[in-house]
C-alpha cells in the first residue's frame, strides 16, 4: 500500500479552507493507498515514512518562503517531493516572467523594484503592484498615475519586509473576458476555470480580497492552450518533471492571450466548486507517481 502525504498549511484567519482536500484524500484512500494530510511545518512528521510528499495546498508559503524552501529540500532529500524543489525554488520568485518572455512566451510586460532601488512607475494608464513572491492576491493593489504617492508607500512597505515588488500594466482585457486558469495533472490536460477580476480600482493593497469572483468551467481555446504547453515547455528542467501546473491566462493589448503567473506550488485545483468529476483522475495519476 503506498503512503502517500498530501502537504497543506495550518488554519489562519488569513488562510482560506482548501475543500478539495478531503475529497482527494478519500479517493486516494478508496483506491487502496494511504493518505495523510500533513502540514509541512509540522517538526515531528517524518517525511521518510511517505512513498510520495505532494503539495497541496501550503498557502502561507509567501510569507515564508525561504523557510519552505529549506522544508521542501529537507523533504526532497528523504522521499520524492512533488512538484521537485528546483521547481519549486524557481516558481515562488515570479521573476520567472523574464524567464518566459526570453523563450518566446507572451507574458504580461513586468518590471521588478527590489528594495533600495528608484520606482519607475508608468506615468500612463492603470497599473498593477504586487510582490515577486506572494500568492492569493497579497500585497496587490491597482492603481492610476494620479494615486502615485499611494503606490509608493505600497512599494515602502513591501521594500521594509524585505519583498521585490513586480509593476505590470493593468490588462484590461480582464475585465472584459476575465482570466483563465489551464490546469494539468500527471502531465496531461486535466480541466480549465475562468473568473472575474481580483483587483477593483480604489482596494488597498492590504485589504483581503475574493481570490476567485465569478468562477466558472471554461474550455480553453487552441490558442490558449498552445500558450500554456509553451509556457510549461519553458520551465527548467522540462514539463515532464511537473506532476501538476496551473497556467494563468490573461488577453494582452493585442486580444491574444498571454502568461499572468505559473502556479506549479500549490495551486487551487477547483475540484470541489467547478470539476468534481476531476477528482478521480487526479487521484490516479497521484497513485501513478507513487
Amino acid at each position: 500500500m503506498p503512503r502517500i502525504a498530501l502537504v497543506t498549511c495550518r488554519p489562519a484567519p488569513h488562510i482560506s479552507e482548501d475543500r478539495d482536500l478531503p475529497l482527494l484524500a478519500a479517493e486516494i484512500q478508496r483506491a487502496g493507498a494511504d493518505a495523510t494530510v500533513a502540514y509541512w511545518d509540522d517538526p515531528a512528521a517524518d517525511w521518510s515514512s511517505f512513498d510520495l510528499v505532494v503539495i497541496r495546498s501550503t498557502w502561507d508559503y509567501s510569507w515564508r518562503r525561504e523557510e519552505f524552501l529549506e522544508w521542501a529540500a529537507r523533504c526532497a532529500a528523504r522521499t520524492r517531493l512533488a512538484n521537485p524543489v528546483g521547481v519549486l525554488r524557481w516558481s515562488t520568485d515570479k521573476r520567472y516572467l523574464g524567464d518566459l518572455a526570453r523563450a518566446g512566451v507572451p507574458t504580461v510586460p513586468t518590471s521588478y523594484v527590489a528594495p533600495g532601488e528608484r520606482a519607475g512607475l508608468p506615468a500612463d494608464g492603470e497599473y498593477v503592484i504586487k510582490p515577486t513572491s506572494g500568492a492569493g492576491s497579497r500585497y496587490a493593489a491597482r492603481y492610476t498615475p494620479a494615486e502615485r504617492e499611494t503606490a509608493l508607500r505600497h512599494l515602502a512597505r513591501m521594500h521594509a519586509e524585505g519583498l521585490t515588488a513586480m509593476v505590470q500594466p493593468y490588462v484590461a482585457g480582464i475585465d472584459v473576458s476575465g482570466e483563465r486558469a489551464v490546469l494539468f495533472y500527471g502531465g496531461a490536460y486535466l480541466h480549465a476555470i475562468r473568473k472575474g477580476a481580483v483587483l477593483a480600482p480604489g482596494v488597498a493593497f492590504d485589504e483581503r480580497k475574493v481570490a476567485h469572483p465569478g468562477l466558472e468551467p471554461w474550455q480553453p481555446t487552441e490558442a490558449e492552450h498552445a500558450v500554456a504547453q509553451a509556457a510549461l515547455a519553458a520551465v527548467p528542467g522540462g514539463a515532464d518533471q511537473l506532476l501538476y501546473a496551473r497556467v494563468d491566462l490573461v488577453d494582452g493589448a493585442d486580444g491574444r492571450p498571454c502568461v499572468m503567473e505559473l502556479e506549479l506550488v500549490e495551486p487551487n485545483l477547483f475540484l470541489n466548486t467547478v470539476h468534481p468529476d476531476s477528482v478521480r483522475t487526479v487521484a490516479d495519476a497521484i497513485l501513478k507517481a507513487a
